[in-house]
């Protein structure tokens, strides 16, 4: 296979050259030919090139591409662009020849439709001093292929992202090592991490990448003027704006899993010169590749904008994803998946005996269950059916959250403007699970339950349900399994399926002002205000067979209310809010040759909690009621950046970062308590870099190194005061650096052949052992001492080597091949510093084996007179290759530790989550 794919490519490549050199001496036309894109690179469709005076020109294409055949000698050419400022060029166009005049910038007006990145924060390349890599609209169409969005960033350095355990929308984003709490998500320069936990839950914005125009990864710290700390980076998300040129159009897709999605979109184009409209609409479903992951979603986009006056515009955007899908949440022993190659990255025999291969499909969160069971499912208020007759979800996720902004430009003057944006997310939904008793069968069939009460062995287990069933629906108080028996009333349900609600509002405003003191002087100020209330709950959702199930939990109950029917609260009741508010300040200074900035923001946070199944202590006819004093997190960042020629640009920052603890480092959400003395955790940053390009832009390289310094990382341990009530106080002291170097290079010499590349090289780990003291309540004020012996641990959970090629070929007109390549190494498993409390555990955590994929991606456009068809197809682990992309280092639940402990922290004694085998999306789509 792999013969056959070089073989391929040399051929291709070949023909490639082949038809450059036809091109080059068969041509007899004159002409010209260029590109156009904006001030971060992106193509601008649809743009009209046209020579001065005359009515021969062209517009540019999905690439911002354009070519015209026009008469020798010297031309004027008119470049225009709704919402940008115009450019005239002069053009000494050759005889028989087509002129190239390379890649033309034209920057956006303030008023013009292009004026969503002022909100964004976007960064110029070579002018900004940050590290920042650009995927523009078509990069996004030409590798993407509707994966979860952060997946596509894999092409960019120092980001991991993977797809966890193959449900949609269960993806998740590492960058320069840090977890997704540490990078700061945006869509339109609003942020959306979870205000509790800092988390971004993918699903939540299933289907955003057929309405995204483009998105930029700022590593580090990066230079986004809000009071949101990004420590990793910051993604920003940017989707399409309401588009002057009306058109529309439909595509059309199938998967494996079964997958299918028709996407539906369409443009007003410019009325009246005031206002414009776009929208779209996604229905996609799917069984899954991951057996049982499913997914029954729905996408939707709406944007309009209405030109007020000339220094006026307003805007609106709207965009939400609906969506259910099945889950595969619990990792498994490598074993599990497949003992071949289990044995091939050094498995011993006696872990393979405990564990008995299934495939690498196999998902635990689901079982079996007779069609004869019509028992109905409660979410969102409203009993439905369930998704299949013969099977159920233990773990099914079903969410909505739309965000709604409503954007006000405003040029008061010449030197001041305004930019404001009030924004709404509303989501509701949750995730599913169970609750009581259940029953298991391990992997030779023996019956087992959740507290053990009956014996099973082998793993993997599967859930038991119809077993269940029958014991919920009985009428015998007894019901009896075997030799043992479950105390029960009649039909009263011992086990069901739960709903955990997480149902969250959020209102938020960002307003900013620019000053333009002159020409090279800029200035902004400006505030960030949001304020959420999360609804945390579980439900009935499933009986399984019962009437009722009993709970007693909730102190505003009386022994009446104790039999719970589908819908009803159980197990927790509580509601959070969130409030911040956070102000910044930023001063830009740019010529010709230098751009510097510096950025100083402070943010106010508070957190309250209230219990509803929970009495107060003081007043028992109120609800237990939890606030914290205010939080004061801030940062302080600059940079600058030096462009000695037109080619080069260097560049270096700085930040400091003092962020606030999140929601559940202060709060414990069961008991109310408030944590003593929570303390900041610290950033600190730097990194420098630089940039070469081309005059025609043919070639462009990046190279930078980063330092990260972590200090203060805290954790919250649980006590028992002297007064018996609960408590838990904050151990800090663990430090660790993120250091490395990134590189990423693009290079198309020709029209028709384009190679890019990209590299990291990291080096990520905990820099010191942790002591400290804390003050132990529990039968009298005693001085505790904690210790955790981390020292030149690597951190897990992504690799710290990284290296990717890109090739793209273009060997006729309207045909693309491309051909990625990734390479992964130094990839540590997911671990937990705090676990490390013995002095004699020193081992190093464990290295997963290095893994190389590749992906495919072709398509053809075919154009006809009033509209085009693309017909395109992407191959994703082209050579199907065997690896595994997460890992969790000595697992608690499927690790096998041997005698002695002799395999702590081996493959033995992890949890994996495989990637994905060989799959496939292709499709049309219908451009009007």
């Amino acid at each position: 296979m792999r013969k056959l794919f070089t073989s391929i490519f040399i051929l291709v490549l070949m023909f490639s050259f082949t038809k450059t050199n036809v091109f080059a001496q068969g041509s007899t036309t004159s002409g010209i030919s260029g590109k156009i894109v904006d001030e971060y690179d992106e193509p601008l469709i649809g743009a009209t090139v046209i020579i001065k005076n005359t009515t021969i020109g062209a517009t540019t294409d999905l690439e911002g591409n354009f070519e015209f055949n026009t008469e020798s000698g010297k031309k004027e050419i008119v470049i225009s662009f709704l919402g940008y400022d115009s450019k005239t060029l002069a053009v000494d166009v050759k005889e028989g020849e087509i002129t190239k005049i390379g890649i033309i910038i034209l920057k956006g007006s303030i008023i013009g439709l292009g004026s969503i990145d002022i909100v964004a924060d976007r960064a110029r390349e070579r002018e900004t001093p940050v590290a920042l890599s650009n995927i523009s609209k078509t990069k996004i169409e030409e590798q993407l292929g509707s994966r979860d969005i952060p997946m596509l960033m894999n092409i960019t350095p120092s980001v991991y992202a993977t797809v966890g355990g193959g449900g949609a929308g269960d993806a998740r984003i590492n960058v320069r090592g840090f977890n997704q709490n540490n990078v700061a998500i945006m869509i339109n320069g609003v942020p959306i991490n979870d205000m509790e936990n800092g988390w971004v839950y993918w699903s939540n914005w299933d289907g955003i990448a057929d309405a995204t125009s483009s998105i930029q990864m700022q590593r580090g710290l990066s230079a986004v003027n809000l009071a949101t700390p990004s420590v990793g980076g910051t993604m920003n998300i940017i989707t399409n704006p309401a588009e002057h040129k009306a058109g529309g159009s439909a595509k059309f897709e199938y998967g494996s899993g079964n997958f299918i999605k028709t996407t539906f979109a369409g443009n007003s184009g410019l009325i009246n010169d005031k206002y414009a409209v776009s929208a779209s609409l996604v229905r996609k479903v799917g069984q899954g590749v991951i057996d049982k992951t499913w997914t029954d979603a729905w996408a939707y986009y709406f944007g309009a904008s209405y030109i007020l006056n000339e220094t006026n515009r307003i805007e609106i955007y709207a965009i939400g994803a609906p969506q259910r899908h099945g889950q595969n949440l619990y990792k498994q022993n490598v074993a599990v998946y497949d003992q071949d190659y289990a044995k091939e990255i050094g498995v011993d025999d006696s872990t393979l005996m405990k564990f008995v291969e299934q495939d690498r499909f196999f998902n635990q969160n689901w079982g079996t269950v007779s069609k004869n069971y019509k028992g109905e499912q409660n979410w969102n208020g409203k009993s439905k059916d369930r998704y299949s007759s013969d099977f159920i979800n233990e773990r099914e996720n079903f969410y909505n959250k739309p965000l709604v902004n409503l954007n006000w430009y405003s040029q008061w003057s010449e030197k001041l403007s305004q930019f404001t944006t009030i924004y709404y997310s509303g989501g509701e939904g949750g995730g599913t699970g169970t609750y009581g008793s259940f029953f298991r069968r391990d992997a030779d069939g023996k019956l087992g339950d959740d507290d053990y009460k009956f014996y099973y062995g082998t793993s993997p287990w599967a859930w038991d349900l119809d077993t269940l069933i029958t014991i919920n629906s009985s009428n015998d108080p007894f019901a009896v399994i075997d030799r043992d028996s479950i105390s029960r009333n009649n039909k009263e349900s011992v086990g069901i399926i739960r709903n955990s609600r997480n149902n969250q509002s959020t209102i938020g405003a960002i307003s900013k002002v620019k000053i333009k003191f002159d020409d090279n002087l800029k200035g902004a100020v400006g505030v960030d205000w949001r304020k959420a209330k999360i609804e945390h709950y579980r439900e009935v959702r499933d009986l399984l067979g019962g009437d009722y199930y009993v709970y007693s939990g909730n102190e505003f109950d009386d022994a009446n209310n104790y039999n719970k029917v589908l819908g009803d609260r159980i197990a927790y009741n509580f509601t959070n809010t969130v409030d911040w508010f956070g102000y910044f300040g930023q001063l830009e200074y740019s010529n010709e040759k230098i751009t510097a900035y510096t950025t100083f923001g402070q943010s106010f946070l508070k957190y309250t909690y209230t219990n509803h199944f929970v009495r107060d202590t003081v007043d028992t006819s109120k609800e237990l009621f939890s606030e914290t004093d205010q939080i004061i997190g801030l940062q302080v960042k600059g940079g600058i950046s030096y462009r000695p020629m037109d080619v080069l640009s260097v560049f270096g920052n700085y930040g400091y970062i003092s962020k606030a603890p999140i929601f559940d480092d202060i709060i414990d959400d069961r008991s109310g308590t408030v944590a003593d003395d929570p303390k900041n955790q610290k950033f600190k940053s730097f990194e420098f870099g630089a940039i070469y390009s081309t005059l025609s832009r043919n070639l462009n390289i990046k190279a930078n190194y980063y330092s990260t310094y972590w200090t203060d990382r805290a954790m919250n341990i649980g006590i028992e005061k002297q007064d018996g009530t609960e408590g838990f106080i904050f151990v800090s002291g663990m430090d660790q650096l993120h250091t490395g170097v990134e590189f990423e290079t693009n290079y198309k010499p020709i029209y028709l052949f384009e190679i890019g590349a990209m590299a990291s090289f990291g080096n990520w780990k905990y820099v010191n052992n942790v002591k400290g003291e804390y003050k132990d309540y529990d039968g009298g004020e005693q001085t505790e001492e904690y210790n955790f012996y981390v020292k030149d641990l690597k951190v897990g959970d992504a690799p710290q080597t990284q290296f990717a090629v890109m090739l793209n070929i273009y060997p006729i007109k309207g045909l693309r091949l491309q051909f990625d390549s990734r390479h992964y190494s130094n990839h540590y498993a997911e671990w937990n510093p705090f676990s490390r409390t013995d002095e004699t555990d020193k081992d190093q955590v464990w290295k997963t084996p290095s893994y190389m994929l590749f992906d495919f991606h072709t398509s053809y456009v075919i154009n006809f007179s009033d509209f085009n068809l693309e017909i395109f197809c992407h191959i994703f682990n082209l050579f199907d290759e065997m690896y595994i992309q997460d890992a969790v280092d000595n697992s608690s639940y499927n690790g096998f530790y041997g005698y002695d402990n002799r395999f702590s922290h081996t493959v033995n004694s992890a949890e994996v989550f495989l990637g994905l085998p060989r799959t496939f999306n292709a499709g049309i789509k219908i451009n009007l």
